[in-house]
């Protein structure tokens, strides 16, 4: 099958498939006598593989290991369910993370509601986001120039 017939079949650009090739996701295939690739009709199953696991996600490295591990013989189940539970176990703790940031966001908008501007010198820069980072105590902070009182 021509590259162009491939990229039809598989819903992909003729461009996407070369850099899949180069990518290691594709042997290389067979030429024609006139030099054009002739890949297999099992290319177009690898690649609907291959769109598959970049929807669950997978980067390209690791679907490449699950294609190294199969083209080798092994099944790739129990790789893939180790990915599966280190994106998950990712998943949790940037989530983890993104609860802490809205809670501070949300105390911070409260803050900003309660400020009035024309309290703000210059030496506080802003008085909504001091005292945010909550592992600097009031020691570290900067401290206003005494020569120029700022």
């Amino acid at each position: 099958m021509r590259i162009g017939d491939l990229a039809a079949t598989s819903g992909l650009t003729t461009k996407t498939i070369r850099f899949y090739e180069q990518a290691g996701l594709l042997s290389e295939p067979p030429r024609t006598p006139g030099g054009y690739r002739d890949y297999p009709e099992r290319t177009a199953q690898r690649l609907a593989f291959i769109r598959d696991a970049q929807g669950a996600r997978l980067i390209l490295v690791e679907i490449r290991a699950v294609l190294a591990l199969r083209d080798d013989g092994s099944s790739p189940c129990a790789h893939v369910t180790a990915l599966i539970d280190r994106h998950l176990a990712d998943i949790d703790r940037r989530l983890a993370e993104l609860r802490k940031t809205r809670t501070a966001l949300r105390a911070l908008a409260e803050r900003a509601a309660a400020t009035d501007p024309a309290e703000c010198t210059d030496v506080d820069i802003c008085r909504i986001l001091i005292g945010t980072n909550s592992e600097r105590s009031t020691e570290q902070r900067p401290q206003p120039c005494v020569t120029c009182q700022r």
